[in-house]
């Protein structure tokens, strides 16, 4: 039934300054409704993400609310601190991990491979890779950890 995921939404307190920065992430705009509600292609004509401009953005935070993560490349994700940093936004601690380089949570058949961020209204964004885990590694590490563990084992 379910074949993937269709659109996410989260809410911004000034849209023009929210396209701003999603357009410098590279996504690409799709439209807009009024001047409250726009739209954005996270992959072109499969998945979007819909933001709200609203008084109602302060919402305490919690993962299951305001939090959208981005599938990247692995290479990519190596290079996406420096890439943000560039842009004028700073990766932020998340699982008990400093921002200093990507970290990895693996789950014994599979692994990822994170780094966490915020927009400007604090949503909670993160890059992240899928990555195999034929060892059944389950420990969690900084990703060059991670890549020494996993050819040494």
């Amino acid at each position: 039934m379910i074949k993937g995921l269709y659109e996410a939404h989260l809410p911004v307190s000034n849209l023009k300054r929210s396209i701003a920065f999603y357009e410098d992430l590279g996504l690409e705009f799709s439209h807009s409704h009024g001047d409250q509600l726009a739209f954005f292609w996270v992959e072109k004509g499969k998945s979007w993400l819909g933001l709200w401009e609203t008084e109602n953005v302060k919402l305490a935070y919690h993962p299951s609310i305001r939090h959208i993560a981005f599938q990247v490349t692995l290479e990519d994700l190596k290079k996406s601190i420096a890439w943000l940093e560039k842009r004028g936004y700073h990766p932020r601690e998340a699982f008990g991990f400093e921002p200093i380089e990507p970290f990895v949570m693996a789950h014994h058949d599979m692994a990822h491979a994170k780094i966490h961020f915020n927009d400007p209204d604090g949503n909670s964004l993160e890059f992240i890779c899928k990555m195999e885990n034929p060892k059944k590694i389950t420990k969690r590490m900084y990703l060059s950890e991670w890549e020494k563990w996993d050819k040494n084992i």
